[in-house]
């Protein structure tokens, strides 16, 4: 029997994973915290356009944690063993956090919540981490498809996806109920279409991160304009329209990202690899549910206490506090994923 070879993974596209997570949680910071109704009280102000910028990259990362996945994805195979691993960590980190907030006395004890966290399919309309495990059953499908269109349906299907999400989102005058599971089936055939065919060859790693640049800069300036023109005209628009996860900005911003990353030229890092590896149990542990959210963002780090701080104080304690939550969790999935998941995999490939 020969030895299984694990493929080692690009430190470039890693080093990508950490910075998109930590976006995220950046995000999640921001929106979550009840800050943004402090923000709207004088939102042109610095400290308040900080905040802004802060938590604006949480749907533009998720974009871009959706297109590494297809780009290596659509040249794989899902086996039932990779699946259960995505969804075994899942329900592992819903019943641990369920089961401690229970036990400090954050939320009382209910079977229905319990069978909830065993079943992570409760809510599929906004939350990334059901519809991702949706997706996830889509893309054995997806991968037949693109391998057997060409290159030229391939961009035609891309462009009358990106016509019905992006296009029609970006217009004032539509309406458009966003299905995120769908949503990532359009990030995937983005991301497989890059794989096969690549994108714009002429244009330079170094010319992509000038483009990326651009688009930061651009996206920034979206969100800028609609604080502005909201507060003149009285007019209620989300601040980070531009910016969801189908808005034009996202999109530019999250492709042209990726194609930086993906050809950047840095040697293999056994660290980078093995932080990245934890991104997504950053993700399932810090914003695992409500209870959660409200726990660590207005209990626990205050961050509307904060946002009364001076900005250069404010700014530093953001900093602190993004990259606490983020190095809190990663090592804790560190453990998990030494421990309790080593055993269970080992008992499963035993079953299978």
């Amino acid at each position: 029997m020969q030895p299984i070879i694990k493929k080692q993974r690009n430190s470039n596209l890693e080093l990508y994973r950490i910075i998109v997570m930590l976006l995220i949680v950046a995000h999640h910071s921001v929106f979550h915290s009840g800050v943004m109704e402090e923000m709207a009280q004088n939102p042109l102000c610095a400290k308040s356009l900080f905040f802004y910028v802060l938590g604006m990259w949480g749907r533009t990362g998720i974009d871009c944690f959706v297109l590494i996945t297809g780009y290596f994805m659509c040249k794989s195979h899902i086996t039932i063993q990779k699946y259960l691993k995505l969804l075994l960590e899942v329900i592992f980190y819903n019943i641990v956090v369920y089961s401690v907030f229970v036990a400090i006395g954050k939320q009382p004890f209910s079977v229905q919540e319990l069978l909830w966290a065993i079943f992570p399919f409760r809510e599929i309309t906004g939350m990334f981490v059901p519809c991702f495990l949706l997706f996830y059953l889509f893309i054995p499908y997806l991968s037949i498809l693109v391998s057997h269109i060409d290159k030229k349906l391939h961009v035609r299907l891309v462009m009358l996806c990106l016509c019905i999400y992006t296009m029609t989102v970006t217009l004032p005058q539509f309406q458009v109920a966003m299905n995120h599971v769908s949503w990532y089936c359009v990030l995937f055939l983005i991301a497989s279409y890059i794989r096969n065919y690549g994108l714009l060859p002429s244009v330079s790693t170094q010319k992509w991160g000038g483009i990326t640049l651009l688009c930061m800069v651009l996206s920034i300036v979206s969100v800028v304009c609609v604080v502005y023109f909201d507060m003149r005209l009285g007019k209620d628009t989300p601040p980070y329209k531009y910016v969801s996860p189908s808005g034009i900005c996202a999109v530019l911003t999250s492709v042209s990202s990726f194609m930086y990353f993906k050809d950047l030229k840095m040697k293999n890092s056994r660290f980078i690899n093995m932080i990245a590896a934890s991104t997504f149990g950053v993700l399932l542990i810090h914003d695992n549910s409500a209870v959660m959210r409200l726990w660590l963002w207005q209990e626990i780090f205050h961050i509307k206490s904060i946002y009364t701080l001076d900005l250069a104080t404010a700014v530093f304690m953001m900093i602190l506090t993004i990259l606490a939550v983020f190095i809190i969790c990663i090592l804790f999935d560190m453990l998990r994923k030494n421990t309790i998941e080593k055993y269970i995999l080992n008992q499963i490939n035993k079953k299978l």
